[in-house]
């Protein structure tokens, strides 16, 4: 009860909106239940000053929106159905008053399946699930997708009406089902661990809220299909990329690059899980490119120092992942990877063939003006550094940036 009332509500939502939007929108589908949440907190910012932080914020905060749906719905003049959804939310009501977490992770679950649907197309999928269950705003997921707000706001909206329209079922699939749809649900939760690592803008360089919640994903995939090695490898590498999340910043949030970081804050407990899941990964099936950027992240693991990091596993690895993978942003780090190996400026040459591809990510103009300063063309780094730190959106890595500039020369 002595919290501040907006630091607690703050904290609320960041930790468990995923949670309460999915238990709301299993009864009150999508544009109700962010309604509702949306007027429970505008409550609460009324209401938390005046009287205290409650017990439970996030049970007092759905307490709330579901009170708010069943209003809507009164409202709404559907009198049958209200009268059989209203006595359905007063059973959850109860149950989420007794023990506020009893049902909402299968909640998740099937809300991400839903987002997931086939029948929605697949970029459709990644933006709904960053949208409902990472709590991204809407702006934020189109500078994600590079498209106009408005463009996104229809696309969201569009895919609400066709799983509603369409009668898309809010469920799990069935066992026989799950192969197929499982593959797309491994990509979105990629992608949300991926706008948690940096992520697209804000003052801080991770978001790990998000990170908790894809990791917490992944391991509810790993549950439910603890045979299919594609979801033990994504496990793997999720959690061989976050055990080294306290090192990567540093006391006022600046990230520190993976040479200078004290690996002694790394996770060892993490690095051990990561491991064991990318080898039982191994023994499920063939390798996936989830398992090749696992292993990547596991050889940086094992060396006690920068210095000792076996660069050419690295590179073959990459080499692996390149040959699976069509992507700019992988030839990127393999390119960089071989500054070590076969030295800045062929590393330089690779980086620069991929300028059409990444001319509008901060991370192509870093690599380029890192090996640009290694080459001792300083006026050509410090114009590259400028450059990447125009294009981020990220404070935490704008600062990062800066400060590597100012070491140029």
């Amino acid at each position: 009860m002595g919290d501040d009332p907006r630091t607690a509500l703050a904290h609320t939502l960041r930790d468990e909106r995923a949670r309460m939007l999915a238990a709301l929108v299993r009864r009150w589908g999508f544009d109700l239940a962010e309604e509702c949440l949306d007027a429970a907190v505008e409550h609460a910012l009324r209401q938390w000053p005046a009287e205290g932080v409650p017990t439970s914020p996030r049970a007092w905060l759905l307490a709330v929106a579901r009170r708010r749906a069943i209003d809507a719905v009164r409202h709404r003049a559907m009198a049958d159905e209200a009268h059989h959804t209203v006595r359905l939310c007063a059973d959850d009501l109860a149950e989420a008053l007794e023990d506020p977490a009893r049902h909402l992770p299968d909640d998740r679950l099937r809300l991400l399946f839903t987002c997931c649907h086939p029948a929605l197309a697949p970029e459709t999928q990644v933006a709904l699930a960053l949208r409902w269950l990472s709590g991204l705003s809407t702006d934020d997921v189109a500078r994600a997708f590079c498209v106009p707000t408005a463009t996104m706001a229809q696309r969201l909206t569009r895919a609400k009406a066709k799983i509603e329209g369409a009668g898309i079922p809010y469920e799990v699939p069935g066992r026989d089902e799950l192969p197929a749809r499982l593959a797309r649900v491994l990509e979105v939760i990629y992608a949300i661990f991926n706008e948690s690592y940096v992520a697209t803008s804000g003052d801080a360089l991770t978001r790990v809220d998000l990170a908790r919640e894809a990791l917490r994903l992944a391991m509810l995939a790993v549950e439910l299909m603890p045979a299919e090695a594609t979801a033990h490898a994504l496990l793997a590498l999720l959690t061989l990329v976050h055990a080294r999340h306290d090192a990567r910043t540093d006391a006022d949030g600046t990230p520190v690059s993976l040479e200078d970081q004290d690996r002694t804050r790394w996770d060892a407990d993490a690095l051990a899980r990561g491991r064991a899941h990318l080898l039982h990964s191994l023994t499920l099936g063939p390798p996936s490119p989830w398992t090749y950027e696992a292993a990547i992240h596991a050889v940086h693991g094992d060396a006690p120092r920068y210095a000792d990091t076996d660069f050419a596993q690295i590179v073959a690895l990459y080499d692996l992942l390149a040959a699976r993978v069509d992507s700019p942003v992988v030839r990127l780090n393999a390119a960089v990877a071989r500054a070590h190996t076969d030295g800045p400026a062929e590393a330089l040459a690779r980086v620069e063939r991929l300028a059409n591809e990444l001319t509008a990510h901060p991370s192509f103009h870093a690599a380029r003006a890192d090996l640009l300063a290694r080459l001792g063309r300083v006026d050509e780094a410090r114009a590259a550094w400028d450059r990447a730190i125009a294009t981020t959106r990220n404070e935490a890595e704008r600062r990062f940036l800066q400060r590597r500039r100012a070491r140029v020369g």
